[in-house]
């Protein structure tokens, strides 16, 4: 159905436009310019920016993919796989179909502990190159949950402790979740019924348009008169005893606006206008209509959003803790043990490199220039800092990888550097704070 029910996929692709469209999430981590920390973001950038994880995750094709998934399956698996020395983290999605059980805390329903995956595993000889299959089950721990005691298998099948599972879960229901567009497939699946009824009932009128009326030697000559024309404006020949007659259309209902609740309620079920599902007005439906309608529509994808900005926050805050314990990892920091759930816990020298700033563009309409003359005039009265002034103003251009781009407006320090400044007054300025004008000159 999402993929050849016009409304089904028209809603779909609707929801992931207003979700991740115009530039989608922003992420950016401390970096200890200003503090004297630790560079968390290197660390939160190294992962996003990584080409496989871009590819199964991070990506503007992979969001894409897997709000289609959320749409259509309500389960979003993502596994990461963390190397032992650098501690680095790569992500990957299981097959929804591929878990089938999912074992909980006893004591706390809401904290998974394992996740079973059925799955057909494909390998070839290196030998003899034959491709080969065979049934396997593996248990996964669930992310954060990191026991002092690791069990090596379930029910006899293996537990992969090298690899933890992030379950994402819309429209739960128990342990799973259940695709936002479940509760609109009976509502398309009619609409396309009527769709395909009143095609029939046009086409049939179109066909039976004529009533004979006669002699029976007539009639017959007539039909046989009638059969030939081929094309409109033909002639027939008939005695005075025949009548020849179009048949009334009176009472048959050709509209196809009748069928209109149908697609409401497919509308209704996913969270946004009908106007904007059917592409269309109607012949009731003005603008004011729809407008009406914008709020609900933006809280409702704020909430989708919001869930994605957890899935986030907690895959990344793991990339974290993989860079503080392997031997080789990029961070520094301390393991303790929790005394209660006997689960370690990692912490870093300062609370605030665990901050991490996730930013969506705006779900409103108002347009570029607006936005961009409140951001300048607000800087105009000295309250912004001119780095969170450019931060802004790329952001509602809709530049990706704002980070990358601030980088080269800030020194080692993060210390704004205006482009506008010549060199020599960039100089003068770092020796006026008490730093290197050698330094900056050589940014």
């Amino acid at each position: 159905m999402a993929i050849a029910n016009p409304l089904i996929a028209r809603a779909i692709a609707v929801r992931t436009g207003y979700i991740h469209g115009n530039g989608g999430i922003g992420v950016q981590a401390a970096d200890g310019r200003e503090s004297g920390t630790q560079d968390v973001n290197s660390v939160v950038q190294a992962f996003l920016d990584d080409r496989g994880n871009r590819a199964a995750f991070t990506g503007a094709q992979a969001h894409e993919e897997l709000e289609k998934q959320l749409s259509t399956d309500g389960n979003m698996y993502t596994i990461l796989f963390t190397d032992p020395k650098t501690g680095f983290v790569r992500v990957r999605t299981l097959d929804p179909l591929e878990v089938t059980d999912i074992l909980m805390n006893p004591e706390d329903r809401s904290e998974p502990w394992f996740y079973r995956r059925d799955f057909v595993e494909t390998t070839i000889g290196e030998r003899t190159s034959r491709v080969t299959t065979r049934q396997r089950t593996v248990w996964y721990p669930a992310l954060n949950y990191d026991p002092t005691k690791k069990f090596p298998v379930i029910d006899g099948n293996p537990v992969d402790w090298s690899a933890a599972v992030y379950h994402t879960a819309v429209n739960r229901t128990g342990k799973f979740g259940l695709g936002d567009a479940h509760p609109a497939l009976p509502w398309a699946r009619g609409y396309t019924g009527f769709l395909d009824d009143w095609t029939k009932l046009t086409k049939a009128l179109s066909r039976i348009a004529w009533k004979m009326s006669g002699k029976k030697n007539t009639a017959q000559q007539m039909r046989s008169q009638l059969n030939n024309l081929n094309e409109a404006g033909g002639i027939i020949g008939a005695d005075a005893g025949t009548q020849l007659e179009a048949v009334p259309k009176t009472g048959a209902t050709i509209d196809a606006e009748s069928g209109r609740p149908l697609a409401t309620m497919v509308a209704a079920a996913l969270g946004i206008p009908v106007t904007t599902l059917m592409s269309d007005p109607g012949q009731t439906g003005a603008r004011a209509v729809a407008e009406t309608l914008n709020q609900p529509t933006r809280l409702t994808m704020q909430s989708r959003r919001d869930v994605w900005t957890e899935t986030y926050r907690a895959i990344l805050n793991h990339v974290i803790d993989q860079a503080v314990v392997a031997p080789q990892g990029p961070l520094k920091g301390g393991v303790s043990v929790d005394p209660y759930t006997q689960q370690r816990e990692v912490s870093l020298g300062n609370d605030e490199d665990r901050t991490i700033t996730f930013t969506w563009p705006e779900l409103d309409d108002t347009p570029i220039d607006q936005l961009v003359k409140a951001i300048t005039d607000a800087d105009a009265t000295g309250k912004l800092p001119p780095l969170e002034t450019m931060r802004l103003l790329l952001r509602a251009l809709g530049v990706r990888d704002v980070d990358e781009i601030l980088d080269q407006f800030t020194d080692d320090k993060g210390n704004f550097i205006d482009p506008n400044v010549s060199a020599g007054d960039a100089a003068v300025s770092a020796y006026n704070r008490g730093e290197d004008p050698a330094a900056v000159l050589n940014q």
